[in-house]
């Protein structure tokens, strides 16, 4: 069994994550970049229950997604998602996850590619202090064929840290660590949320 610190950082985010029951039905994956030259990490493996930990979570893959050493576990379904972050930027921890406010919000502004928020306090826990900032989260559709949704996602992986929907999916999340990257998911999920509740009290109220 391989042991490494990654391990139990990737670990320690999936149980909080699962607290909050966000892996339903064994949907979601995450990962934690191991090295850099060359590129493996560790994903979570297929068809695994996330509210459990075991000794078979996770497994390291190579640059491609490819296992790194012989194994009978399997990457993610998914894996290629965080194999265009790892290889595009210097981020070192994606997240992905299914919740029921994170599908809504992609179906209700999914025409529109992108859904954006203004003015939330929250917001500052991406990294953006200025006054009334603001942060737009791109929606793609939701491609069966796995080479093809992570395509399309890899034309928003520009940067260190940021976060795409995928429309009656779920969100990914990345960030140069775990702390980060739970912190940001954290707060997309938050935004989600607040926006949700606010259209229920007030189904009129203009959409952002």
């Amino acid at each position: 069994m391989l042991r490494l610190k990654q391990w139990s950082e990737l670990a320690d985010v999936k149980d909080e994550l699962a607290s909050r029951d966000w892996f339903m039905g064994t949907s979601g994956n995450l990962a934690i970049k191991v090295s850099d030259n060359p590129i493996t990490f560790l994903v979570t493996a297929s068809g695994k229950d996330k509210r459990k930990r075991t000794d078979e979570d996770f497994l390291l893959v190579d640059g491609a997604g490819n296992p790194a050493a012989p194994t009978d576990l399997k990457p993610s379904a998914e894996t290629l998602l965080h194999v265009e972050i790892y290889n595009k930027t210097n981020a070192g921890c994606s997240l992905h996850v299914h919740t029921v406010d994170n599908n809504v919000i992609s179906e209700l502004y999914g025409d529109k590619g992108e859904v954006v928020f203004q003015g939330q306090e929250i917001i500052k826990a991406l990294g953006l202090w200025e006054e009334d900032a603001e942060i737009r989260i791109p929606i793609i559709k939701n491609h069966s064929d796995i080479p093809t949704l992570a395509k399309h996602f890899s034309e928003h992986v520009k940067s260190d840290f940021g976060a795409v929907l995928i429309r009656n999916h779920g969100i990914t999340v990345w960030a140069k660590d775990a702390f980060d990257a739970k912190k940001h998911l954290e707060a997309y999920e938050f935004l989600f949320s607040y926006h949700l509740k606010l259209l229920a009290l007030n189904p009129i109220q203009i959409r952002v």
